[in-house]
């Protein structure tokens, strides 16, 4: 049953591809080829190439392949040679059935460019089948008094060869009652009547046995034979009539099993057994015997095999009403099947691009062709896709169709579409096809590189280690594959004075940049460059990104006391008058720290102290003055300790020693305390004498140097405001020391250093600081020196 339903489904095929193809395709030259049945595969039919105008390997270059309706295959295209070979054995009765001539159309499809050439191949019959009888022994029945010159109809046989191979004629063996006539139907098929050419005698001969025999006009001629037994009867006068010489009648396809299409009816004037009326098929194929069923009393046609409108649409069915005696008559049924859209659309695919490489613009995406077995309006077929998509559909020749681009295709948009084509007929109910077709689309290198920012800034702490990993760079491409494999790299800065390549490396898969060498905050505090991202595609599509480093201050730097200096020379002292009040500015430590921020806020603090309690250090501003009123119980030499400390962490310190000396007036010789001229007496004379020598050209310079600055100002000063300090004449003029602030000192001060006005040379003002912008004096103290 299986091998029967695949022979079915196969001539299905091979019918719907003559449907399909049964016209040449409007706009191409069509070609006949021709070739026998029953030929071996393999056999060559033409040379496309050749026929075509093409060359050789042209046919491979331009994508040309053989496109019939259905999955049978029954070319083979050599791409090589150009020929065109028969791919199995044709049977033209499988192909064709009675149709003659048989054609099979078939299609040369080039799809670069895109070219439809319609081609036919003729199936030329042989003969390969004999005539065959449905039964091989025909029962007749004939009354004695029929006369001569009656016509009785006989069963045809069949012959599945067409043309000369058909079947030609019929005989019988010669004898002395009947010959036979060879007739033709309306359809073509031809069948035998029996002429009875003597009168009959039952007495005399009841019954006769003849050989008829059918022929085909093939070479040799194939032949089949039946029996005619026919019995010799009485007298049976009338012959059963039908009530309608012909019936007519319309059912659709998908009408159900066992249904009633049409009765007919026949009736005999004869009475008892003579009028008794039984019908049967005559002149029926097999094809109609499987199809429907005679009820042989009541005359009911009835459908025993599911119609199929698109295999068969007329049945011409011959019906016999016999009665007892013999005698029939006959009608014709037509049967019209009526075709119902039971058909989907079919949709057959013939070529798919993908991928796609984005950017391409108008691209055949697909070529496919679209068929219905249906008929009319159920066979009438439209297409179409969603609304949605780059796409469009563009009908070709025939029912072929391209699927093409509408837009350039855009890979990081959409980098794959699943496309479902929708056949639909017009029937009703209307139905459809999908089918999906999955499209990529290939990367262009159509993408730069994009940093995460435009600028970084990054921050690292002084005195890194080498190698350091500082931070990162970023960026993404939207590319695929080597078009979106980023490399990093450092461009040129544009500073040319900035060693770039020894101070920063950079990781060119990653984008990690490291410090090749430690930095250091107070010679370097920042630095920018440029980094280049570039892709691996070609060409290389390339970005920048500013890249700014900052570096972050480490307290690695210690407070420096500028003054008093630590040199190791003798020691600075300074000279206090016991008459100072509380508050006296003794000195001020100088100091600054190169570090910057809270590593560079400096505080002061008395470390030491020969007496505590008699001298205080202001934490800010390093200021060293009395903290209460001197006596005459005082020592006369003391020494402070001065602790300078930074704010950083942790914190560095510097300490600075003072001398301070407690004099009644300025014209007081400075002498030393007798253990410290006993220390000096102890010392190298060398040495004493660099001492000596050292501290006098200092003491020179600073008096030349307080003098300069002391005309200086008060020449500006009385500039300014017409009076002021003056500076009479004598070995003592009148001058200002301006001491400004360092480091984190938050004031500048001016020392004032002049005579009083009259004063001759036997006495001058003490040194006493001015506060800017209007901050209180301090008290003002004099003394007189008696020189």
């Amino acid at each position: 049953m299986e091998a029967r339903g695949e022979s079915f489904l196969r001539q299905r095929q091979v019918l719907f591809l003559f449907v399909f193809l049964g016209g040449s395709l409007a706009g191409s030259e069509s070609r006949r080829y021709s070739v026998v049945e029953e030929t071996e595969r393999g056999y060559l039919i033409a040379n496309l190439a050749k026929d075509l105008g093409l060359g050789v390997g042209e046919l491979a270059v331009r994508g040309a392949q053989v496109v019939s309706k259905g999955n049978k295959q029954h070319f083979q295209l050599n791409h090589q040679t150009g020929d065109l070979l028969l791919h199995e054995k044709l049977d033209r009765e499988e192909l064709c059935g009675p149709t003659e001539p048989c054609i099979l159309h078939f299609q040369i499809l080039l799809q670069t460019p895109l070219q439809f050439i319609t081609n036919e191949l003729q199936v030329i019959d042989v003969n390969d089948h004999s005539p065959v009888f449905f039964e091989n022994e025909i029962q007749l029945k004939l009354l004695e008094n029929t006369p001569p010159g009656t016509i009785i109809p006989l069963e045809n046989a069949e012959d599945s060869d067409v043309g000369r191979n058909s079947l030609q004629n019929y005989t019988i063996a010669p004898n002395s009652h009947f010959h036979v006539l060879t007739r033709s139907r309306r359809d073509g098929r031809k069948y035998p009547q029996l002429v009875l050419d003597k009168a009959l005698d039952r007495e005399e001969q009841p019954e006769l046995i003849l050989t008829l025999t059918a022929l085909d006009g093939g070479s040799p001629p194939r032949s089949g034979i039946a029996q005619i037994h026919i019995l010799v009867l009485d007298i049976n006068d009338n012959a059963p009539e039908f009530t309608q010489s012909l019936y007519e009648v319309q059912i659709l396809e998908n009408s159900p099993i066992n249904s009633v299409i049409v009765t007919v009816s026949a009736s005999d004037l004869d009475t008892g057994n003579f009028g008794t009326v039984s019908y049967a098929f005559f002149h029926a194929s097999e094809e109609i015997r499987k199809t429907f069923q005679l009820n042989p009393i009541t005359g009911d046609i009835l459908l025993v095999k599911y119609l199929n409108y698109e295999v068969m649409n007329t049945y011409e069915v011959d019906i016999e009403a016999k009665d007892g005696g013999g005698l029939s008559g006959e009608t014709t049924v037509i049967v019209q099947v009526v075709d119902v859209n039971d058909n989907p659309p079919e949709l057959t695919l013939s070529s798919i691009t993908s991928p796609i490489p984005e950017n391409s613009p108008e691209t055949v995406v697909a070529v496919f062709s679209v068929s219905d077995l249906d008929s009319g309006d159920n066979g009438r077929i439209m297409c179409s896709i969603e609304s949605n998509l780059p796409f469009i559909l563009k009908p070709s020749i025939e029912n072929f169709y391209t699927l093409v681009t509408n837009t350039a295709l855009d890979r990081e948009t959409r980098a794959e579409y699943n496309i479902t084509i929708t056949v639909t007929d017009l029937g009703t109910p209307r139905l459809k096809t999908q089918h999906n077709i999955t499209v990529t689309v290939s990367d262009v290198n159509d993408n730069a590189p994009a940093f995460s920012q435009a600028a970084y800034t990054l921050r690292v702490r002084e005195n890194n280690s080498p190698a350091l990993h500082i931070g990162s760079v970023s960026a993404t491409d939207r590319d695929s594959g080597a078009n979106a494999q980023v490399t990093y790299s450092l461009l040129p800065p544009q500073d040319p004075q900035l060693p770039l390549a020894s101070l920063v490396s950079i990781n060119a898969d990653n984008g990690q940049l490291f410090a090749l060498r430690s930095l250091d905050f107070e010679a370097l505090r920042a630095f920018e460059f440029r980094v280049g991202a570039a892709d691996r595609g070609s060409p290389a599509l390339s970005s920048q990104a500013l890249v700014r480093v900052l570096v972050v201050d480490d307290n690695d730097n210690s407070p420096f006391v500028l003054y008093p200096l630590q040199n190791g020379s003798a020691p600075c002292t300074e000279l206090v008058p016991r008459a100072a009040e509380a508050g006296y500015l003794v000195t001020k430590v100088v100091a600054v720290d190169g570090d910057s921020g809270q590593n560079a806020w400096l505080s002061y603090q008395l470390l030491k102290a020969t007496e505590p309690g008699l001298f205080g250090v202001w934490a800010h501003s390093g200021e060293v003055r009395t903290a209460r009123l001197l006596s005459e119980r005082d020592a006369v030499k003391h020494r402070l300790v001065v602790l300078v400390k930074d704010n950083g962490e942790p914190p560095l310190s510097a300490s600075v020693t003072l001398h301070v000396l407690l004099v009644d007036g300025f014209s007081q010789p400075y002498l030393p305390l007798p253990d410290a001229a006993a220390a000096e007496a102890r010392a190298d004379p060398l040495t004493v004498y660099l001492v000596v020598a050292l501290a006098s050209v200092s003491s020179l310079f600073l008096f030349s140097v307080l003098v300069f600055v002391a005309v200086r100002l008060c020449r500006r000063s009385r500039a300014a405001s017409g009076g002021g300090c003056s500076v009479p004449e004598g070995p003592f003029p009148g001058h200002l020391v301006d001491v400004s602030g360092a480091g984190t000192l938050s004031h500048s001060y001016q020392y004032e250093v002049c005579l009083t006005e009259g004063s001759g040379t036997n006495e001058f003002k003490f040194l006493k600081p001015v506060f800017p912008n209007g901050l209180v004096q301090d008290t003002e103290t004099k003394a007189k020196l008696q020189f």
